[in-house]
C-alpha cells in the first residue's frame, strides 16, 4: 500500500519536533555527546597519547569536556595520518576507535591526485540518512512534493577498492549509496529515485549520465524535483542533455537503448524498465526543439513540469556553477543542500525558501562535538576573504557569538579528535540556541607567489569580473582553475578559461586585464606594481578540456558525485593536461 500524504506530515513533524528539542538545548546535548564519543572510545590509542588513564567515566561532562580542550591538541589531518595509514595497512588494536574501521573514505581531495582517507562507520550513514529526513521535512514545509513521486537524481559511485589491509574505500557518497540506509531514506521521505542500482553504481559517469537523464524524461510527469550532490553534476549532465536529446528520444519512441550503453547489467536494469512511447518521445523533441532556439534557458520546468525545485550543494566551489543552473532552472526555486564534508555532517539549511546566495546551515549538535576557532583580521582594509587571520583560543558551540568568523574543529564519533576542518564559517543568527553559519571559504591559501595572499573566493570574484566581458558576445565560461607559476621569475599567476562560442582576442586580452586589475590583496597589488610579480596570464583551452580532468580524478577512484574542479592546481598530470589543450595566451597590461 503507498503511504499516504497525512503519514508523511506526520514524520516531518516528529522530526522537526526532535531538532528542535536538541537545538532549544544545544550547550547541554553537545557536552553529552562529547561524553559519550570519550566513553565509546575510551582507551584508543591516540586519546591515550594526550589523556593517560584518567578515568574519564567518572567524571562530571562538563569537568570532561574542560579536560579534554585542555589536554587534547588541536590537530590537523597530517597529525592523524599516521594513525589512519596503520589502519588502512590493517593494523586492528584501537588506535582511533574501539570499534574495528573496516571502511575508509577517500575526500574530494582526490581531484588534486593526493588520496585523503577519513574512516566511515555506520554512524556516517546513519546521520546522512538523519540530515536528509530533516532536511526533506523543512523542504516539504515551504515546497509540499507528492508521496510516492520520483527524484531525478544525478548520482555516482566509483568504484570501490581494498587497501593494503583488506579494508573497503572508495568515496563517502559510494558508500552511501551502496548502504541500507539509502534505500530507508526513499521510504522514508516517500520520494524514489528515477534511476536503479546498476546505473548509480556503474562506474562509467557517461554512460550512467545518459541513463540518468533517459529515465528521467520517463517519468518526467512523476518527477518532484531534481538533484545532485554538487551543482556541477547538474550542469555537465544538462550541458550533455544539449548533444544528444535526439537520440533519448530515439530511445523513448522504440523503447530501445543507444549503443553507447555498454555495460550489461546497466542495459538489463534499463530495458526493464523503458518501453515505447511515441506520445511522450514527440513531446519531448517538439520541447527540445523549442529550447534550442532559446538557448536552453528553463530547461527544467519545460521537461520536467511538475518539479517543485532543483537542490544540491552550491556555496563554496559550486558558486560558479550558479549562474548556469539559473539558467537551466528558469523560475524555478533553487534550493541550497546542506553544509558537511566527509569528515561530518555539520548543518542543515532550515531556510529552503532563501536563495543560495542567503543560505545559512543550522549547525546539528548531536552529529559531532564542534569548537570554534575565533579569526580576526589583520588589517580589515583589504578584502574580506584574504587569509590574514589571528586567531583566538577555541570556543565550544554554545560560546559563539553573532557575527563573529571561525575555523570548525571537529572530534567525532570516527576518531578524529580535536581535527580542524580548515572552512571558515560566519555565525549569521540562531535557530533556538544553535548557531546557523554561512559558508564564508575554505581557508586554504590558494593562490600566492611571494608576499600575495590570495584564496578561492577571491579568484571566483576576479573571474566573475573578467568573465562579465563575455556578455558582449554570445560565449560564455564554461570553467576554469589557476596555477600560481614560480618556475619561471618573476613568478605570476595563470588562469585557464574553456569558453563557449567564439570571442574575439581584443575582447579576451581585455577580460585578462580586467582580472589582473581585480585582485584586491595589497601584497598583490604592490609586487605587481614593482614586478615581483609578473603579468596576469590568461589561457583559453579547448572545448572538453575540463571533461579531461574530471576523467583524470575518476581515474584516480572518485566519483562523479564528489567531483569538484580545482581551482588552482600544482598537480603536474593536470597541468600536463591543460598546457596540451591550451589554444590561445594573453597577457595583461594592467600594470603597464
Amino acid at each position: 500500500m503507498e503511504p499516504s500524504a497525512n503519514d508523511k506530515n506526520c514524520e516531518d513533524y516528529e522530526i522537526i519536533r526532535w531538532f528542535e528539542e536538541v537545538a532549544e538545548n544545544a550547550g547541554f546535548v553537545q557536552t553529552r555527546i562529547l561524553g559519550r564519543i570519550l566513553e565509546v572510545n575510551f582507551g584508543v590509542e591516540y586519546l591515550k597519547k594526550w589523556m593517560g588513564d584518567i578515568r574519564i567515566q567518572e567524571m562530571e561532562p562538563s569537568s570532561l569536556e574542560s579536560l579534554y580542550t585542555t589536554l587534547v591538541p588541536l590537530a590537523s589531518h597530517a597529525d592523524l595520518e599516521p594513525y589512519i595509514h596503520r589502519i588502512a595497512d590493517g593494523d586492528t588494536s584501537s588506535l582511533l576507535t574501539q570499534e574495528p574501521i573496516t571502511t575508509l573514505s577517500l575526500s574530494s581531495g582526490t581531484t588534486e591526485g593526493r588520496q585523503k582517507y577519513v574512516p566511515f562507520t555506520c554512524h556516517s550513514s546513519q546521520t546522512t540518512l538523519q540530515i536528509f529526513r530533516l532536511a526533506a521535512a523543512y523542504r516539504s514545509m515551504v515546497y509540499p512534493i507528492r508521496a510516492g513521486g520520483r527524484i531525478l537524481e544525478f548520482i555516482y559511485s566509483s568504484k570501490q577498492f581494498k587497501t593494503k589491509g583488506g579494508l573497503t574505500a572508495g568515496t563517502a557518497t559510494t558508500h552511501y549509496f551502496a548502504s541500507e540506509e539509502f534505500k530507508i531514506k526513499q521510504k522514508k521521505t516517500k520520494s524514489f529515485t528515477c534511476s536503479p542500482d546498476e546505473v548509480i553504481s556503474s562506474g562509467d559517469y557517461k554512460q550512467s549520465t545518459y541513463c540518468h537523464l533517459l529515465l528521467g524524461l520517463v517519468f518526467s510527469d512523476q518527477v518532484e524535483f531534481i538533484t545532485s550532490t554538487f551543482a556541477y553534476s547538474m550542469v555537465q549532465a544538462f550541458t550533455v542533455l544539449e548533444e544528444i536529446w535526439i537520440d533519448i528520444c530515439r530511445d523513448i519512441r522504440e523503447g530501445i537503448l543507444s549503443s553507447r550503453i555498454t555495460l550489461p547489467k546497466m542495459r538489463k536494469a534499463v530495458l526493464k524498465i523503458i518501453s515505447p512511447n511515441i506520445s511522450l518521445a514527440s513531446r519531448i523533441e517538439e520541447k527540445c526543439k523549442e529550447l534550442e532556439v532559446l538557448n536552453w534557458f528553463s530547461l527544467i520546468p519545460k521537461l520536467w513540469p511538475n518539479a517543485k525545485y532543483v537542490y544540491s550543494i552550491m556555496t563554496g566551489s559550486m558558486q560558479p556553477y550558479l549562474k548556469k543552473l539559473r539558467h537551466f532552472a528558469g523560475d524555478l526555486p533553487i534550493v541550497s543542500a546542506d553544509y558537511g564534508s566527509t569528515e561530518s555532517w555539520i548543518g542543515v539549511n532550515v531556510d529552503p525558501s532563501f536563495p543560495p546566495d542567503d543560505v545559512t546551515f543550522a549547525v546539528i549538535p548531536t552529529f559531532s562535538y564542534f569548537e570554534f576557532i575565533p579569526l580576526y583580521r589583520q588589517n580589515p582594509d583589504y578584502s574580506s576573504t584574504i587569509d590574514d587571520f589571528i586567531e583566538s583560543e577555541p570556543v565550544p558551540l554554545s560560546q559563539v557569538k553573532l557575527g563573529q568568523q571561525y575555523e570548525v574543529v571537529l572530534t567525532t564519533f570516527t576518531g578524529l579528535y580535536r581535527y580542524r576542518l580548515g572552512d571558515v564559517v560566519e555565525v549569521a543568527g540562531f535557530y533556538k540556541k544553535t548557531p546557523k553559519l554561512n559558508f564564508i571559504c575554505r581557508r586554504k591559501l590558494i593562490l600566492t607567489v611571494n608576499i600575495d595572499k590570495n584564496t578561492e573566493k577571491d579568484l571566483q570574484v576576479v573571474v566573475e569580473r573578467g568573465s562579465q566581458l563575455l556578455s558582449r558576445t554570445r560565449a560564455e565560461l564554461v570553467d576554469f582553475t589557476s596555477h600560481a607559476d614560480i618556475a619561471n621569475q618573476p613568478g605570476h599567476y595563470i588562469i585557464y578559461w574553456e569558453i563557449k562560442g567564439e570571442v574575439e582576442d581584443r575582447i579576451l586580452g581585455e577580460c585578462c586585464r580586467e582580472m589582473d586589475a581585480s585582485f584586491v590583496d595589497h601584497g598583490y597589488v604592490v609586487s605587481r606594481r614593482t614586478n615581483s610579480i609578473g603579468p596576469l596570464e590568461l589561457r583559453i583551452v579547448e572545448k572538453g578540456t575540463f571533461k579531461k580532468i574530471l576523467e583524470c580524478f575518476i581515474g584516480n577512484g572518485g566519483a562523479m558525485s564528489q567531483f569538484k574542479t580545482p581551482r588552482c592546481t600544482s598537480n603536474q598530470v593536470l597541468l600536463r593536461i591543460l598546457n596540451a589543450c591550451t589554444i590561445k595566451r594573453f597577457h595583461s597590461t594592467a600594470y603597464g
